[in-house]
């Protein structure tokens, strides 16, 4: 909300009420609580007549500490609520003194000043990173509505900036912006998101996640410039700081107390491909476009029935349309023996003409009014209905459905929707409907991945998502909504992936060539190239369908050249995904995160880094012209193998099979030997390539195997001229090729051959060290 009217002024309507002075400072357990007064207390007579606020300063975990400012503490504390992992047990330090009240945990601490003037700050190792001052915190009623909000406001300092809030399709500094958090079904190209995220994260090296899963306001830099001010209705406001160091550290204690994202299968990388939404379609349309796919040679994964895989005004009913589809037991089993996943979408809402929709309103499985009449409206389908998911046997009787579809042969499910949720209901849980709003996003796809899990295996459960709420990274994968078949909307689609990337989710993905119109054959070259090096890659439509020979015969062979690409790259991306696993770091990162010591990447929203190595620059216009920023280093061309020394900026015009693709030095990539499917046995016949390692560096490279666990091991060192080759685990028919480097001497144990890059080295039988002397 809006609390200022410039500098010195307050909104009309509005009373303020701060916490000024510290009257009372109790150490209840690990916990510090302070009671704080809006005014001199010290006479007994001023203790009357006047609010009396309660801070309470806690760590859940290690380096997170959370504030609680509450006003009134008899409001019952209705659900649902974040699922947040406490640690208990970790070393916490507490300071009651003369002068202030303190709470360390780790190398964060959170200070209270009991002098005459009010401050709360936050520390790392005793050196202030943000915190709130004088008057910037505090009750606000609103004479206008009757409400009444807690806010807080805690500092940015200079060149400071802001990322995250979820998946924003706006600019990716939130600086000068004002974010609600309140999910809807907004598209890519306006300040609404389908998943909101009330974190945020700072190129200081620390986030801030206010706990609540109703809307959550937020004003960046924006009411107050110096300032991230966050405000929630209600007598109480609850948020956390999480310290870093680094905004990678950051991410990676956030996902720890959020939930970490989920590893998908090797196969959920390859190309998907869809029916589209609106299109006609058939088994005879849906075998058209694989034999097409396969006699142009163009590798195809998984293949996605949209909407009308059921009959039209019945979604959902779970049940193929027979005059499309006759026998779809059947189909499925002929795709399958083509080696192809299959994917169906769903929603989690009931159609009035859907055969299921009596059903879950005789046993009480659809969402109802505070009347006791089920909850209506003719948006997306007439008569449609929500299924209360926080009903137990509701969400048994969805599960039973999906199971029925996996024991047919689906592999997963794109899981649309899940962000209109109305307020004006009963929750059979009786859920705060402010909180369940986002939240139910949660529970819908938790529930479906449970599913999943149970049927196919948490090692092949995957998901195609679009909403999301916090702790929702754990079931991916998520993609971006409704984007135009233009050149914006494909920037647009990249900015939300980098936000999303910053709010702790793992893996993204986005309708490679827009979803809504169709686009110029230029645009959707582009995009397929863009949407290629991303986390997951679709190619779906709303009226057209998105097969490459419908744009033209090149388009044909960018598809082929990007799909087989990232089928060698496999063996790097899957270790990429095994860190995104293990520590929240996103497969597709921002540039600020890969580098945050650089003041250059701060605002970067056009290029992007595949995992810790790869630069990806995609190109936004149909001549090819394409400007990017390369950080401090050499960085090669992963195919052209031009070297550019970084720190500058680069203006390069590309071909539709090329776009900048820069490999930083120091690093020994992976290229697996399969480019038609993205799942194989990475650590065999393995071509390892190493750029620029400097004297005294080593270059280490993991190549994992379908469980994520590493197979094995390359290490690489330089001392002066000499390399010792280092290979440790099970692997066969490797091969090294040193970038850039034109003849070898002295070389024991390996044979040499050139190469158009360079020098490939492969070990003899059973050598697993040697050494290479440039």
């Amino acid at each position: 909300m809006k609390i200022s009217d410039g500098n010195w002024l307050i909104q009309p309507g509005l009373t303020l009420t701060h916490p000024l002075q510290v009257f009372d400072v109790e150490e209840q357990g690990n916990e510090l609580v302070v009671y704080a007064a809006p005014r001199d207390v010290r006479e007994r007579t001023w203790q009357l007549d006047t609010p009396l606020f309660t801070l309470r300063f806690f760590s859940p975990q290690e380096g997170i500490i959370g504030v609680r400012i509450a006003h009134f503490q008899g409001v019952a504390a209705r659900g649902p609520h974040f699922p947040l992992n406490v640690m208990a047990g970790h070393p916490v330090t507490l300071h009651n003194g003369d002068t202030y009240a303190e709470l360390t945990s780790g190398s964060l601490s959170v200070r209270v000043s009991k002098g005459e003037n009010w401050a709360l700050d936050f520390l790392r190792h005793g050196e202030r990173i943000t915190g709130s001052q004088v008057k910037n915190n505090g009750y606000v009623q609103d004479g206008n509505t009757g409400r009444n909000y807690i806010f807080e406001r805690l500092d940015l300092g200079v060149g400071e900036t802001v990322y995250g809030l979820g998946e924003r399709f706006t600019a990716l500094v939130r600086n000068g912006q004002t974010v609600e958090t309140w999910n809807r079904d907004g598209g890519t190209s306006t300040e609404q998101a389908y998943k909101n995220i009330p974190f945020y994260l700072t190129n200081r090296g620390y986030g801030v996640l206010v706990n609540h899963p109703e809307c959550v306001s937020f004003e960046v830099g924006s009411e107050k410039v110096s300032k991230v001010q966050f405000s929630v209705e209600g007598e109480h406001l609850e948020y956390f700081v999480i310290d870093g160091p680094t905004p990678k550290a950051v991410l990676d204690r956030y996902t720890r107390f959020t939930g970490r994202p989920a590893l998908p299968p090797a196969w959920s990388f390859g190309l998907w491909l869809t029916t589209s939404f609106t299109t006609n379609y058939d088994e005879e349309t849906v075998n058209r476009f694989i034999d097409g796919m396969a006699e142009r040679n163009l590798p195809l994964h998984v293949f996605h029935f949209d909407c009308f895989w059921m009959k039209a005004f019945q979604w959902c009913d779970f049940e193929w349309d027979p005059a499309t589809f006759p026998d779809p037991e059947g189909m499925l089993r002929r795709l399958k023996a083509r080696g192809l996943k299959i994917c169906v979408w769903i929603n989690p809402y009931i159609g009035q003409k859907s055969p299921l929709f009596r059903e879950g309103m005789e046993k009480g499985y659809l969402l109802k009014r505070p009347n006791g009449a089920v909850w209506q409206w003719d948006k997306w389908q007439p008569g449609l209905a929500i299924v209360d998911f926080t009903n137990p046997a509701a969400s048994a009787w969805y599960a039973g459905h999906l199971k029925r579809l996996v024991a047919m042969g689906v592999d997963c499910f794109k899981t649309d929707f899940g962000e209109r949720i109305p307020t004006d209901v009963v929750w059979h849980d009786g859920a705060d409907p402010q909180k369940m709003h986002n939240h139910y996003a949660f529970i819908y796809n938790e529930l479906v991945w449970s599913v999943l899990k149970e049927t196919v295996g948490e090692e092949e459960a995957v998901l195609f998502a679009r909403s999301a709420s916090v702790g929702a990274q754990q079931f991916p994968v998520h993609w971006g909504g409704d984007c135009y078949a233009n050149y914006e909307s494909m920037a647009e689609s990249l900015r939300g992936g980098l936000s999303i990337g910053l709010s702790g989710f793992g893996f993204w993905s986005h309708d490679i060539g827009g979803f809504e119109n169709t686009a110029p054959a230029h645009v959707y070259k582009r995009w397929c190239a863009f949407g290629l090096l991303s986390s997951h890659s679709r190619l779906h439509g709303s009226k057209s369908y998105r097969v490459p020979w419908t744009y033209d015969d090149e388009a044909c062979d960018v598809v082929r050249h990007f799909t087989q690409l990232k089928c060698r790259l496999m063996p790097y991306l899957y270790r990429q995904s095994v860190l995104a696993r293990e520590c929240g770091t996103p497969v597709m990162r921002a540039m600020m995160l890969e580098f945050p010591d650089d003041p250059a990447c701060d605002y970067l929203d056009r290029q992007y880094m595949l995992g810790d190595a790869l630069l990806v620059a995609p190109v936004f216009s149909e001549q090819g012209e394409v400007s990017f920023w390369l950080p401090e280093g050499r960085w090669t061309h992963l195919w052209h193998n031009d070297e550019l020394p970084g720190s500058r900026w680069y203006k390069q015009r590309h071909d539709f099979l090329s776009l900048p693709v820069y490999v930083r030095d120091n690093t020994l990539l992976a290229l697996g030997n399969n480019d038609q499917k993205p799942d194989y046995a990475w650590h065999q016949g393995t071509a390892f390539q190493l750029f620029h390692l400097e004297d005294g560096r080593e270059a280490i490279c993991e190549v994992p195997g379908a469980d994520g666990a590493v197979r094995f091991t390359l290490r690489v060192s330089r001392i002066g001229n000499q390399l010792t080759v280092r290979g440790e685990g099970d692997a066969s028919g490797w091969s090294l090729c040193l970038r850039n480097v034109q003849r070898i001497a002295g070389t024991e144990g390996a044979m040499q051959a050139g190469s158009e890059w360079g020098v490939v080295v492969t070990p003899q039988h059973g050598v697993s060290v040697f050494t290479v002397t440039l």
